[in-house]
């Protein structure tokens, strides 16, 4: 009651309602504090990264592996490679790249064609170490995964946009599941 004395037009549930909510946003506070801890979320501010950012990325981590021809679907890279013959048009190193994103971690997927003559399993464990290594870096997200689809292969003499004639067109064997 000494509280309503001090403020006389106030009455005493308006007084507790305050005094729960205070209570209630510093539990809250706390428990987004401790939510928002890591190197993006500091007592100075925090730092939001796009889709896109991690998307680019894993696309240049990607490419930067021996072995990796091409990035994305066939009909994706029909695509770029018209539009990168436009006169001021940029490359898009994010082709073939899907980011899944949380606050603190994020999934990839990228789609790729790989040279013949290469591993794929070397070529994807390549990827996965330098996507990784590249995401995590630069921008404090754990990576929980990088899934890495073949799509092709880009066989000697082949242009990097492939020629999806051959041996997609064959009926696969009734033996294979």
């Amino acid at each position: 009651m000494s509280e309503s004395a001090n403020n006389p037009g106030h009455s005493s549930s308006t007084t507790a309602q305050p005094a729960s909510s205070s209570t209630q946003g510093s539990t809250e506070g706390a428990i987004g504090d401790e939510r928002r801890s890591g190197p993006l979320h500091t007592p100075r501010g925090d730092t939001t990264i796009e889709e896109t950012v991690v998307q680019k990325l894993a696309g240049i981590a990607t490419r930067e592996v021996p072995g990796v021809a091409a990035m994305g679907n066939a009909t994706r890279r029909a695509f770029s490679a018209v539009t990168d013959r436009i006169p001021g048009s940029q490359t898009n190193v994010s082709n073939g790249v899907s980011v899944e994103k949380g606050e603190r971690q994020t999934a990839i997927d990228v789609s790729i064609v790989v040279e013949y003559g290469y591993s794929i399993v070397e070529v994807s464990q390549g990827i996965r170490r330098n996507v990784i290594r590249s995401v995590e870096n630069a921008t404090g997200l754990e990576v929980l995964e990088v899934n890495v689809n073949v799509t092709d292969v880009q066989l000697p003499g082949e242009g990097s946009e492939g020629d999806d004639s051959g041996s997609h067109s064959q009926k696969p064997s009734d033996r294979l599941q």
